[in-house]
């Protein structure tokens, strides 16, 4: 079966696929999910020109109608924003049953890198990627995130893994399934709010055109799988660790005494989170998906010129 008869490409994105231009992929769930509206929509919207001012093409991804989208316009953007929590979280096991039923769907990291490769393209600017959850050797509560990772030859430009994880069982999972964790300029993974973890990255790396080479290569090798770019929240945005870990505590805390697991778990942990911060963990959010925006459009410019 052909997936791409569920698929609409973005004149605009399909164009720049076609020319070999760059082109950088989003995840929508950031927009239902991440944050409140008006916010939400000027953050995307953000997100979008900054890809643009680093010379790529962005492409936010998306069910919308139950059509697989690759590059929303600003009025879908808008849509969603609005709508947000009322639309589903989609990962991988959801695309089927929302297409079939025709409804809207909010894009994972997991379903973001398959709709993403769908329309042939090849870098992924996110906030944080899902993991291995603390206390998974007894719930197996485990991102899907990982394993799409392990399957789908799409780059991720992250800032590390929510400190809401067991950061070193997420490393284990990924280098048992052969991912590549680069640090960008760094050789500790960092933690999404703060620049450090205490766990050390496979390989350091200190340009996007490092960055781009060893992508080619991978590819080139007929290796399977993505490469996991870890990127360190700028300094001026970077939170403190014991206060950002003392909420993360309380709200892990607080989702155990009420039950809350599965895909409600990271909403639940990070809205608590914002809670307890006063609302810092938001603005830290947002300024780190700007970063890795950047990062991922120099790294796709760098792609460009050598595959």
């Amino acid at each position: 079966m052909n997936m791409n008869r569920f698929l609409d490409v973005n004149p605009e994105v399909a164009a720049a696929v076609a020319a070999g231009k760059p082109v950088v992929a989003l995840e929508s769930t950031i927009i239902s999910h991440g944050m409140p509206y008006p916010q939400n929509v000027e953050t995307a919207l953000n997100v979008e020109k900054i890809i643009r001012e680093n010379g790529a093409v962005p492409a936010t991804i998306a069910i919308i109608g139950g059509r697989l989208k690759a590059g929303l316009t600003p009025e879908e953007i808008e849509y969603f924003g609005k709508k947000g929590q009322a639309i589903a979280k989609a990962s991988r096991r959801d695309v089927a049953a929302l297409v079939a039923r025709g409804e809207d769907g909010a894009t994972t990291v997991t379903t973001t890198m398959m709709i993403a490769h769908m329309a042939g393209i090849k870098i992924f600017a996110t906030g944080g990627i899902g993991g291995v959850h603390r206390g998974a050797e007894t719930t197996m509560d485990i991102s899907a995130d990982l394993e799409e990772l392990a399957n789908t030859p799409v780059m991720v430009v992250c800032a590390g893994a929510k400190s809401i994880l067991d950061l070193g069982l997420t490393l284990e999972y990924l280098e048992t399934h052969g991912v590549p964790v680069i640090g960008y300029g760094t050789d500790e993974l960092p933690a999404f709010y703060t620049r450090k973890s205490g766990f050390g990255v496979d390989y350091r790396m200190d340009t996007p055109a490092e960055l781009a080479k060893t992508f080619h290569v991978q590819h080139e090798l007929g290796l399977k799988g993505g490469m996991l770019v870890t990127n360190p929240i700028p300094e001026e945005y970077s939170m403190d660790p014991a206060v950002i870990n003392g909420a993360i505590d309380q709200a892990i805390a607080e989702a155990k005494e009420q039950g809350i697991h599965g895909k409600a778990t990271t909403p639940f942990l990070l809205a608590k989170v914002k809670e307890l911060t006063g609302g810092d963990s938001l603005d830290s959010n947002i300024q780190l998906v700007y970063n890795n925006a950047a990062l991922a459009a120099k790294t796709a410019c760098e792609l460009c010129k050598i595959d």
